[in-house]
């Protein structure tokens, strides 16, 4: 279970050597410096190691702490440290700093691509809700659906000709907002990076 919070008593126990204060410390911000060490690294295994480094060298260290000092500043300085010595490491292979390239921009892409496209569809559904009663029936069927124009036109009693009618003014709405959305998404990428 992970504790609530550390304390100065907490600090002083590690310092004496306990090693449930140290387990305890370790489960309340392994999970922060990992986090840390992958702003960095972008690596699973390598921020993985960061944080086995970290905690290894606070145990190592121990005894120069400050029981009413800030835990989370000590083990940020130390991960931030490491990772900048493994980045330094990296940049001196050519494979392991094209890789480095490489996953950071997939989890950039990967993360823009996920927020944008759920705006999108944000977007999308509000336009949608704004149209004629009618107009968001047919498109509803036919799209999250899959109807045909004639199945639709069957279901709701109209002509198939009206449900295309119907489709072509939806489209055409969506075509024009969207449109216009194309600079608020563009804008809201430069402005987020």
């Amino acid at each position: 279970m992970k504790p609530q919070f550390i304390d100065s008593n907490s600090i002083k126990q590690l310092m004496a050597g306990d090693e449930t204060a140290f387990t305890s410390i370790y489960m309340f911000y392994s999970e922060k410096v990992y986090r840390l060490a992958y702003r960095f690294l972008k690596d699973q295994k390598q921020s993985e190691d960061i944080v086995q480094e970290t905690f290894i060298s606070l145990w190592l260290s121990r005894d120069r702490l400050q029981p009413e000092g800030d835990m989370w500043l000590y083990l940020y300085v130390i991960s931030k440290r490491l990772s900048i010595n493994s980045l330094k490491q990296i940049c001196k292979s050519t494979d392991q700093l094209s890789a480095l390239i490489r996953n950071a921009v997939q989890v950039h892409n990967t993360t823009e691509e996920n927020v944008i496209a759920y705006d999108l569809e944000v977007f999308t559904q509000k336009i949608i809700d704004k149209l004629p009663r009618q107009q968001q029936l047919v498109f509803k069927l036919s799209r999250d659906n899959g109807l045909s124009y004639k199945e639709i036109a069957e279901e709701l009693n109209i002509s198939p000709n009206t449900v295309k009618n119907h489709m072509v003014q939806a489209l055409k709405t969506l075509k024009a907002n969207l449109k216009s959305a194309d600079l608020i998404f563009f804008l809201a990428i430069i402005f987020y990076q």
